[in-house]
């Protein structure tokens, strides 16, 4: 080896520094203080690397840092921008701003993803590892010139020039929100079932699996590299099939008036209402029939006349000895 071929050697990794150097100051708008903080956020753990101590080297740590970091900047900007506004609101907004979906935009959009150090994938379509690199990031700023120089960053490299934060605000992106206010409104259930959790093949990420169900029907699915994510695609995708679907409706709403129906169904017979009305009778005293009308003779009728003594008669006596001898003699007489 002579002597001009050591000297690229030297310089090799001077010039690959200084690339990054130049590269960081594009995305952050300054140079760093500290360039070890930078290449530690932008290591994958897919590479393996360990320190002499035999300890991962990645930016996971640093990525929880930026991610509390960010939290914070974001909540003290949205705070500051939106006075008045109700602490919903403002909690609403700051998670469409670090969602993950959001960040993973932002550092493709910064170019982030051509400095992250991975097992030689590709990273340009892992929303999840661009979305970590940037909060790790975060985390180097805050640790390499402190809070405010986050603040700067946050305010002057990303939200003047890459969000419009009135348009963030006031955009509702909460699928899983709007599918649920929907079956609230229409008072049919629904669930989100995680069916399973695997790993990417490229950077042995997680990856979440999660299906709506509405009224037991299966609605659709949605993948993500966290379980929010999976949930909002899903939510979205069952969104945009309620739309889509008439049938897919009807099925739901039948499906709810079977159950209503059951739920509704009494745990005992309806007592039967004749019965009830016989046993209440019972109770009450009968009264005597009308008596029905027979002809009679006319005399016996005449209910509207005087009273007389006419209609009484008395009960027939036996007929004294005498009598009898006094009827015989003038019966004789009589004859005679």
């Amino acid at each position: 080896m002579n002597y001009s071929d050591i000297i690229d050697r030297i310089k090799l990794p001077f010039r690959k520094e200084k690339e990054l150097f130049s590269a960081l100051y594009q995305i952050l708008g300054f140079y760093p203080h500290n360039i070890e903080l930078y290449k530690q956020a932008l290591l994958h753990k897919s590479v393996g690397k360990r320190n002499e101590k035999g300890r991962p080297q990645n930016n996971e740590r640093l990525e929880f840092l930026g991610d509390a970091i960010l939290d914070a900047v974001v909540g003290h900007i949205v705070y500051s921008h939106f006075e008045g506004k109700r602490e919903g609101f403002l909690t609403n907004t700051r998670s469409k701003l670090v969602s993950r979906a959001t960040l993973g935009k932002l550092s493709q959009e910064m170019g982030i993803p051509q400095l992250i150090m991975s097992a030689g994938h590709s990273t340009s379509h892992n929303s999840y590892m661009n979305g970590n690199a940037f909060e790790a990031l975060v985390g180097a700023i805050y640790l390499d010139r402190g809070y405010d120089a986050c603040m700067r960053f946050m305010e002057k490299r990303i939200l003047s020039q890459l969000i419009n934060l009135d348009k963030v605000a006031y955009k509702e992106v909460n699928f899983k929100s709007k599918l649920l206010e929907w079956s609230q409104k229409n008072r049919v259930k629904m669930e989100l079932r995680e069916l399973s959790q695997t790993k990417d093949d490229q950077t042995g990420s997680p990856v979440f699996t999660t299906q709506v169900f509405i009224e037991g029907i299966e609605g659709c699915k949605g993948t993500g590299f966290s379980k929010k994510e999976s949930h909002q695609q899903a939510s979205k995708e069952t969104l945009q099939r309620l739309r889509r679907e008439p049938q897919f409706i009807d099925a739901i709403f039948a499906a709810k008036a079977n159950r209503t129906k059951m739920e509704e169904e009494p745990v005992m017979a309806a007592p039967d209402i004749d019965k009830l009305q016989e046993e209440n009778e019972r109770f009450i005293i009968e009264q005597e029939k009308p008596v029905e009308s027979v002809a009679v003779p006319q005399r016996q009728t005449a209910l509207d006349d005087e009273f007389t003594l006419d209609d009484i008669t008395a009960a027939p006596r036996e007929k004294t000895r005498e009598e009898i001898i006094a009827e015989a003699e003038a019966a004789a007489f009589a004859e005679a």
